[in-house]
């Protein structure tokens, strides 16, 4: 009684506040019934006993009220009633008790009825209580008691800017509705067997990965995956059925051909793997490769097909080689048994490119890797992509016709990176390669200095520039021995395209588009987006481009933008075209098909279809999270501290989020910490030292997994996750903020950590902001800089680039200029997480109230009047700081500061400087409710609670007490394999939608002035195609059926395609594709070209048997004919016959057609598009 009796008498003094809370109790007495069901209270105001670990029972008169109750507002979400409060309310300065009572685990009650409104029937019930943190009761004791979430305080300036939470729905409404093929699987599921690439044929998609290849049927892209328990492997349970191949190396790139019906594929162990398209495949055993064949000594870096069916490979340091057709052709026709004789067929037939324009050791061609190959079918050409410069070749005759830079300057004859030939002779061959490779090794090292010099700008001050910066370079030489990690040149080459009208487009590293003729000239440049290109394909009148940060773009051939979204929450690695959908590859392997129409009517038809049907693929989940933060002050805690703060409060829990300050300090410590960070280097042994002694009091190993874990200087997080949770969450990405000594040092700042829980996004992250009771703007600002620059990328101990597979451009997330990435220009990476929790030493402190006073109110348990007194409370009230976050009501003593070893609350500082006790230590979150009456659904997918939020005032290790927060998260997420059986569903019931599908199949009318060529040798004849529509343009694309000899009846023998149903060497096609505009006529030249026999070696083997005969052939051209947008092709076929002994029998004698065919030589047909650009 006396403690009630003296808050009351504390309270007569202020008339105007006294009249305010009778207000206020009328208020609540007012929606008394209305109240939920009386729970009984534990009361939380007796006083904190200095004897801890001794279990006490008190009895104790509960307070009326709180001086924190303005406007109380009680939500019970299952049937959405309202309690002393209106639904509509929005005041800033309100909190959310979401129920009557809150008991924790870990031998801790909190849940005073003093800041609660709905237990006033019940105030003279009366319950035995214990003391807050100072072992008062065991954990046995508290299982007993129903945990209950906690009434919460919520600061103002939520709902708008970047502290607005993020919109969700069903169905993304920002972009058009894909067909998730495979859903984004987590990271951690994908090490060893990550996608690549990938490639489309008219029936299935191939993606190459890091064990071998795998394959989709396009007839099974809507079915359900196995899910959990499933054939599927880890991270494919929600992916469309497919299979895989028995285990190879690492798959790198992928090419079609529809020719032979294969589809090639190169490997990190430089080899080259045959796979059979359409073959039958089954689920018990992977299905095996075909011709393979030992192609580099290095990774086949890039693969491409020639007009004339030659394969090409790229490697590292400009190494380009060509396998002829011929070669690959008789290889394939050996048996089984014979495959060594094959493979070393194809070998020996070898042309490398590269040794053939180096003359006196010069090599005529960048020294840097082939990463891309393009044939430029149209001419009859072949590119190659180095990171600065291309060279250009003739596909028939593989000569090199030009080597030029990524700003359009010839290098022929004068190349700044390789010695010019007159100034080299033979004795000097053995000192060009080093010759060679300096200026790369220059170029780097340039680089390198280029960026540590972007980022001193960033801000040491002059005082602490010398030695920080000299422990940089002392760091960086050690690290760049290593890693090599240097920041890519913004004008590299990252992709290529073959566009419909025939033009060449490249993308670099910088988002920087490019267009070129088909001879190497620079025409034009766009730029759409801020980010790094990696990838295009190019179907009809548009141009798809794929970005580093997750955006693809359409384009139309000017370079005008069409629209654009964001695809994935990762780089695109690969774009194809097949099926008539556009399918874009994530870095993490998620792939996701787009119909090749859109932004078209039916996206919105699907869209409104589908979130009709969201009940059918909605899943909810519950998970309970333990946040603890403590600033350690430099020093180390037992195993009984550490469970005393932890190991008393995981039973129930699945994820443990730590985070520590002060872990390590001192000039030196902070000033090698800032060295290594311009390095991408973090940690220390003390960290690991706490990681592994937290891993402990959790059980780590049989209970928990360690996930991930980030350090800057003293500032450490770390997060566990239950094993029985672990398939669920991963894709944990790590962040760091300095805002110590001009924004470099991390003594101040921040570490972030971000995961994917049940698919949706957490952040936590970890602060500690400027200290002293008068800089509360200076902390502010802190946290102000944190929100808006933190930016999330793998760890650095976990970045792999071979894993991903991804190109320079997707490593630059990890740059000083990462903040670019973010596709939504100026959205803070937090500002888009579903969830985020701040916790750490926030140093905000009381104000207006003396050390003795502070004291007085903590030892009478007064924590509602001290609350009042909070700096941290009047700013978030104010919208200054940690705008729209949550705080549980804090019934805990100040956590600051203490004297080490003193138990209780006479350890509070006693010295000389009489710090005044305050709440340093706190937590906060942000879900994805905007108004606390939202449920838990697709449209507000995460919604917490917090159960528990206390200090464990026994522990005595530091200056600062541990605090914990345990959090109920409620997650709803889309079952994504039933969500995908639903669109097909949608697909085909719904006539909208096919008629939709229908109006796709159409193609523009067009002719040909005939289906009959005769060619004698070095004849040209000018065939015509005619675009009858007045209003749309269609695509060319000349492809060789095949080639026939003629005996001497003038009957031709069976029809052999070559590689990807290229031209036979005799014969040029210019241009073989393009655009014809409405009412227009393209003429296409048919030229006969001589053709020598090639009796030359190769590794000594005589290659006679390349040679082509000298009887008369035929070949079949295919004219394919489409749209912009056309899901089919229209076929004309043309006779081609060269009569090269001038025999006069008459082309239209007999122009024998297989009966494979369809008889006539003259037919038209319509067939699905088998035609895949890359």
């Amino acid at each position: 009684m006396s403690t009630k009796k003296n808050s009351r008498k504390q309270r007569s003094n202020d008339p105007k506040m006294n009249e305010r809370l009778e207000e206020d109790d009328r208020t609540a007495l007012a929606g008394i019934s209305n109240s939920p069901p009386h729970r009984k209270a534990y009361s939380y105001s007796q006083q904190l006993r200095t004897n801890t670990g001794t279990h006490h029972k008190r009895q104790h008169q509960l307070r009326k009220h709180s001086l924190d109750e303005n406007r109380i507002l009680s939500h019970n979400p299952k049937n959405n009633v309202y309690v002393c409060g209106t639904p509509n309310s929005s005041s800033d300065d309100e909190f959310y008790p979401y129920s009557t009572i809150t008991a924790t685990g870990g031998g801790v009650a909190v849940g005073s009825v003093s800041d609660h409104h709905v237990d006033y029937l019940h105030l003279s019930q009366r319950i035995g209580g214990m003391a807050v943190g100072d072992g008062g009761c065991d954990d046995d004791d508290f299982e007993k008691f129903p945990q209950q979430p906690m009434p919460e305080f919520m600061g103002s300036g939520g709902g708008v800017g970047i502290f607005r939470v993020p919109n969700r729905a069903p169905v993304n409404p920002s972009r058009p509705t894909c067909l998730e093929l495979r859903p984004h699987p987590l990271r951690e599921t994908q090490v060893g067997k990550f996608l690549r690439t990938i490639v489309s044929t008219e029936t299935q998609l191939w993606a190459g990965q890091e064990s071998g290849v795998r394959v989709w049927n396009y007839s099974d892209s809507y079915k359900p995956g196995t899910g959990v328990g499933g054939r599927a492997p880890r991270g494919d349970e929600d992916a469309a059925p497919f299979y895989e191949s028995t285990s190879a190396s690492p798959t790198i790139c992928l090419i079609v051909d529809e020719g032979s019906k294969f589809v090639w594929s190169g490997h990190k162990d430089g080899k080259i793997r045959s796979w059979k398209m359409d073959q039958n495949l089954s689920d018990d055993n992977g299905f095996k490769e075909g011709l393979s064949w030992q192609a580099h000594k290095g990774p086949v870096l890039s693969m491409e097909i020639s007009s004339y069916g030659d394969i090409w490979s790229g490697s590292e340091s400009g190494s380009i080689r060509v396998w002829p057709w011929e070669a690959v052709e008789k290889s394939m026709s050996l048996s089984l048994e014979e495959r060594h004789m094959a493979s070393l067929l194809v070998e020996r037939s070898v042309i490398d490119l590269k040794s053939q324009v180096t003359i006196n050791g010069v090599c005529n061609i960048s020294s840097s890797d082939v990463k891309c190959l393009l044939s430029d079918n149209a001419r009859a050409k072949v590119w190659a992509v180095g990171s600065l410069s291309f060279s250009l070749w003739d596909a028939r005759t593989r000569d090199l016709l030009k080597v030029f830079n990524v700003d359009g300057q010839s290098q022929n004859d004068n190349r700044s990176d390789v010695p010019s030939s007159s100034s080299m002779t033979s004795s000097s061959s053995s000192t060009s390669s080093a010759t060679q490779d300096q200026p790369v090794e220059d170029e780097m090292n340039v680089k390198f200095v280029s960026k540590s010099k972007k980022e001193k700008s960033q801000g040491f001050l002059q005082r602490s520039r010398n030695a920080i910066m000299g422990a940089a370079d002392a760091v960086r030489r050690v690290a760049t021995k290593g890693a090599g990690a240097f920041a890519e040149d913004g004008k590299r080459t990252e992709a290529i395209v073959l566009a419909g009208d025939g033009m060449i487009w490249t993308g670099s590293s910088n988002g920087l588009l490019v267009q070129w003729d088909g001879n190497g000239n620079r025409l034009q440049e766009f730029t759409h987006h801020p980010c790094g290109v990696l990838c295009f394909c190019s179907y009809g009148s548009r141009v798809w481009v794929g970005y580093v940060s997750g955006m693809v773009q359409l384009l139309d051939l000017e370079g005008n933008l069409i629209a654009g979204w964001v695809a994935h929450n990762g780089p695109v690695i690969k774009l194809v075209v097949g099926n008539g959908s556009v399918f874009s590859l994530a870095t993490h392997g998620g792939i996701r098909g787009w119909n090749i129409s859109s932004p078209a009517p039916i996206d919105n038809i699907l869209r409104s279809e589908l979130s009709d049907r969201e009940i059918m693929y909605t899943r909810l989940e519950s998970v309970k999270i333990l946040v603890g933060t403590w600033n350690v002050g430099q020093g180390r805690a037992s195993h009984d501290a550490l469970m005393s703060w932890l190991g008393s409060a995981v039973s129930d829990v699945g994820i443990v989020v730590i985070g520590l300050q002060e872990v390590e300090m001192g000039a030196g410590f902070l000033a090698m910490s800032a060295a290594k960070e311009t390095v991408g280097l973090e940690g220390s042994a003390i960290g690991q030292w706490w990681q592994d002694h937290i891993g402990k009091a959790l059980d780590e190993g049989s209970t928990f997994e360690r996930v991930g874990s980030r350090q800057l200087a003293g500032l450490m997080t770390a997060i566990w996750v239950r094993n029985t949770l672990r398939t669920h969450v991963g894709d944990l990405d790590v962040a760091a903020v300095a805002c110590g000594l001009g924004r470099a040092i991390g003594n101040k700042g921040g570490v972030g950590l971000r995961l994917r829980v049940y698919d949706r996004i957490m952040c936590f992250v970890n602060c500690h902001l400027a200290a002293h009771l008068e800089a509360v703007n200076r902390r502010n600002a802190d946290f102000d800089h944190i929100y808006r620059t933190m930016t999330f990328t793998r760890s650095s101990n976990m970045l792999n680039n071979a894993a991903a597979g991804v190109s320079s451009a997707a490593q630059m997330l990890r740059g000083p200029n990462a903040s670019t990435v973010n596709p939504d220009e100026g959205k803070p990476d937090l500002a888009e997480a579903d969830m985020v929790v701040f916790c750490g030493d926030f140093n905000y402190r009381l104000f207006g109230i003396s050390y003795d006073e502070a004291r007085d109110f903590v030892s009478q348990r007064s924590f509602d009047w001290l609350r009042e007194k909070d700096q941290l409370r009047a700013e978030m009230k104010a919208g200054k700081a940690f705008q729209g976050m949550r705080e549980a009501l804090i019934r805990f003593p100040p956590t600051y500061k203490f004297e080490r070893g003193k138990p209780g609350l006479g350890g509070y500082d006693s010295g000389e400087k009489k710090r005044i006790p305050a709440w340093c230590d706190r937590i906060l979150y942000r879900d994805n409710r905007a108004n606390p009456a939202e449920e838990c659904s697709l449209e507000c997918p995460v919604v917490a609670s917090i159960l528990q939020y206390e200090a464990r005032m026994d522990v005595t290790e530091s200056d600062h007490k541990p605090v914990r927060c345990k959090f109920n998260v409620d997650i709803a997420h889309v079952d994504r394999s039933l969500r995908r059986e639903e669109l097909g569903k949608i697909l085909q019931s719904n006539d909208n939608i096919r008629s939709n599908l229908e109006a796709l199949r159409f193609v523009p009318e067009t002719s040909v002035n005939t289906n009959k060529i005769k060619l004698k040798n070095q004849d040209t004849f000018n065939l015509k195609i005619t675009n009858k529509s007045g209003e749309d343009m269609v695509f060319f694309h000349i492809i060789c059926e095949g080639q026939a000899t003629i005996n001497e009846d003038s009957v031709a023998s069976e029809y052999h395609p070559r590689g990807s149903l290229g031209f036979p060497r005799w014969l040029e096609v210019t241009p073989a594709a393009g655009m014809i505009d409405p009412d227009q006529v393209a003429e296409i030249t048919i030229h006969h070209e001589e053709f020598h026999t090639m009796e030359e070696f190769v590794d000594g083997v005589p290659q006679s048997w390349w040679s082509e005969d000298t009887r008369d052939k035929e070949v079949i051209l295919l004219v394919n004919v489409r749209g912009s947008c056309s899901t089919e092709t229209k076929t004309h076929r043309v006779n081609v016959r060269h009569c090269l002994s001038g025999n006069p029998a008459l082309v239209d004698q007999k122009l024998s057609v297989s009966k494979k065919h369809g008889g006539s030589s003259s037919s038209s047909s319509h067939q699905k598009s088998t035609l895949t650009y890359h």
